[in-house]
């Protein structure tokens, strides 16, 4: 039997994740101590008011049934989240929609909103799935440069008119993955005018929501004037709160956009376990000082790793916000040179900065996901490799 191949799956070919994690593993029969930077999932565990929830729901015959959608408490929570944090108003009958984390309202978005040959305006570099999303819809990215001379934020300035006049969707991303970036609220302003001069639609990912540094609160793009008539906000529970495996986030915003959203979902899945939605709605109501808790970790971490480099001659910037390192590479070394240099010289697996767009190049990404411990172990292995 001759079995092929879809032609979308030309998209989908193997990863620079897999690549490395089979590179790792090699490493590790061989005996190298090696410690692991490059995948961004939480290392630390969940809040225990969320885990003696869902201890305490899941035993509960009535809970294993189809949740179909979001439970109004769920949608309440969220509309109540966004007016106590950010100021912002939301219907959570409409303007809400419940997802299996953002991950799965990344991927289905561009879906909704885009037909084959569409433009999609994407961030580069950017997070993998934003182009998992536009291969699924048969649209066509064009990618936003984020350089360090424009504090890694898109200049719409230089987007041609005649690609601006083709685009159907925006993917903005504040704090950023793998750029952890911040945007104020001025640049926000010239998004909406932006989008709806060209009659553009918005996503902004705000899955890093609640990992900032020094006060330096993110800013929700739905607090900006007129963003609710072009876009919409998605978050997520994973990074925020710690919960990556229980899946579940949200999409808020524009009424239309949340609808049809929640049209082509309504298709496609059943819903979120019912004691994971009751914990993740504790986790927004009572979930602020285990929030700031969480960043006080984050950002010990990141002095620890940024100040060693920096003495060892890497020079590295602070991020402000996010769960992440984007560090230029050293003179003489591409981005996967260097990453397979770590690798095999030091044993810390970071991610090659192409992985996310060709403007990564140049860079690598390192996860702040290992204790401050094993980040002093990092930089002393890194030392003791010479390759700086």
């Amino acid at each position: 039997m001759t079995i092929t191949l879809s032609n979308k799956m030309s998209f989908f070919k193997p990863s620079i994740f897999s690549e490395l994690a089979q590179y790792k593993q090699r490493k590790i029969s061989e005996g190298a101590p090696i410690i692991d930077l490059s995948i961004g999932s939480p290392d630390l565990a969940p809040p225990s008011f969320i885990t003696n929830a869902l201890s305490k729901e899941v035993l509960k015959s009535d809970q294993y049934g189809y949740s179909l959608t979001g439970t109004n408490e769920f949608n309440r929570a969220v509309s109540s989240f966004y007016h106590r944090n950010y100021k912002v108003e939301l219907d959570s009958i409409e303007e809400v929609l419940l997802l299996m984390g953002s991950q799965d309202g990344l991927v289905h978005f561009p879906m909704v909103f885009a037909n084959p040959g569409d433009v999609i305006l994407v961030p580069d570099p950017g997070y993998t799935a934003y182009a998992a999303g536009i291969a699924m819809a048969g649209a066509t990215p064009y990618f936003m440069p984020l350089k360090k001379e424009m504090n890694f934020l898109p200049d719409l300035s230089i987007i041609p008119s005649e690609v601006a006049e083709k685009a159907k969707l925006m993917i903005l991303n504040f704090p950023g993955n793998p750029v952890p970036a911040l945007a104020d609220i001025e640049f926000f302003e010239k998004v909406v005018a932006f989008a709806k001069k060209f009659n553009i639609l918005v996503l902004h990912d705000f899955a890093y929501s609640e990992l900032y540094f020094e006060e330096k609160k993110p800013v929700s793009f739905l607090s900006i004037e007129g963003a609710k008539d072009i876009g919409v906000e998605m978050s997520s529970f994973s990074k925020n709160y710690n919960m990556a495996g229980t899946r579940i986030g949200f999409l808020a915003g524009n009424k239309e956009m949340v609808q049809a959203m929640n049209q082509l979902k309504s298709n496609l899945d059943y819903g979120v376990f019912l004691p994971i939605q009751k914990a993740a709605i504790l986790a927004l109501e009572e979930g602020a000082h285990f929030c700031e808790e969480s960043r006080q970790v984050y950002q010990e971490r990141r002095d620890t790793l940024v100040e060693g480099l920096n003495e060892l001659g890497w020079t590295i910037t602070k991020p402000d916000a996010g769960m992440f390192i984007w560090a230029e590479v050293p003179t003489g070394f591409s981005s996967t040179e260097f990453t397979y240099e770590l690798i095999d010289n030091a044993h810390v697996v970071v991610t090659p900065g192409h992985a996310f767009g060709p403007t990564g190049e140049g860079y690598v990404r390192i996860a702040l996901v290992q204790d401050v411990e094993k980040l002093k172990k990092v930089i002393t292995s890194i030392k003791n490799a010479n390759i700086l």
